[in-house]
């Protein structure tokens, strides 16, 4: 099997374990990432090149040069404008990170025309999914991802990548995963806040564990619940009752109303996420709790965000 060098931009939890995964596999990355921390973490966790500005990375990859960028939606845009006239027509640009579909479609239309190939990658796992194999939804042009099913291959758990269509369908399919997720965990949480309110008072862990042992609702997210009660304890005293969003779940609601189609479990999961930064709660607690489990999210850090924003309005 050919292995690759590629290019990657964003050394975050997601990119710096994904970059690690590669490298395993056995394929030559050639890494950078805009924060100078960044780019000082990713060589101390073991990513072996890692460059101090893109041009430096686009002298060191051959041509046809394959990029993959794992930033943040609204950094997209920024890494390409800088990015493009350093590459070369038939050089393959491959965003991996979480970004509204529509904007994906845009920019294809835009990188396409110019001569580069483009493929959206939705990627579903976490940071341990980086690191261990992850679940990839792709979009693009078919014969791109027939060309790179075997990087795909070595990023995913056995199976655990597909074609999802044309240009933006891969981030699509993984906003509308997004979607789904929210409405599963506020469906988990509001079942635990029922239990511990309860004055049957059930050991939640224990419910937990139990749930995860062969019960229709057992699922990775049980089993990441049961780990976070492990660690912060039942009452979850020092886990933000004020819940983070993303923009997946915003999205979601969206493109379901433009699409004309119901989606009031995911909407009002959403919608709870907003309420809770005025009015947190042991459900909102269960929430940050199981991001924090799964992705790695800093739920004390968003907490302290509120704090000082409240502070502000106050004046």
């Amino acid at each position: 099997m050919k292995k690759l060098k590629i290019g990657y931009i964003g050394l975050g939890k997601m990119g710096r374990n994904m970059v690690l995964r590669m490298q395993e596999k056995g394929h030559s990355v050639v890494a950078f990432n805009r924060n100078l921390e960044g780019r000082k973490d990713a060589r101390k966790a073991g990513v072996k090149k890692v460059v101090d500005s893109l041009s430096e990375l686009v002298k060191n990859l051959p041509a046809p040069r394959l990029v993959w960028i794992m930033v943040s939606h609204k950094g997209v845009d920024e890494v390409l404008d800088k990015l493009l006239p350093l590459l070369s027509k038939g050089d393959t640009i491959i965003d991996g990170g979480n970004c509204f579909f529509e904007e994906t479609v845009h920019r294809a239309k835009k990188v396409t025309k110019s001569g580069f190939r483009f493929l959206d990658v939705g990627v579903s796992g976490g940071p341990s999914g980086a690191r261990s194999g992850a679940c990839l939804m792709i979009g693009g042009e078919k014969k791109d991802f027939i060309r790179l099913k075997n990087l795909f291959a070595d990023l995913s758990v056995p199976d655990g990548f597909g074609y999802m269509g044309g240009h933006g369908a891969g981030h699509f399919v993984k906003m509308v995963h997004n979607g789904i997720e929210y409405g599963m965990m506020q469906a988990l949480s509001e079942g635990f806040a029922i239990m511990k309110k309860s004055p049957l008072k059930p050991d939640l862990t224990e419910v937990a564990r139990l749930y995860n042992k062969g019960s229709v609702v057992e699922s990775r997210l049980v089993g990441w619940l049961e780990s976070a009660f492990k660690k912060f304890g039942v009452e979850l005293d020092d886990v933000s009752g004020a819940v983070a969003h993303t923009g997946e779940g915003e999205w979601t609601v969206k493109s379901a109303k433009a699409l004309g189609i119901p989606a009031p479990i995911i909407e009002g999961s959403f919608q709870f996420r907003v309420a809770s930064a005025t009015a947190p709660s042991y459900t909102g607690k269960v929430l940050s709790a199981l991001r924090n489990q799964f992705g790695g999210h800093d739920f004390k850090k968003f907490r302290t965000h509120l704090k000082i924003n409240r502070k502000k309005s106050k004046k």
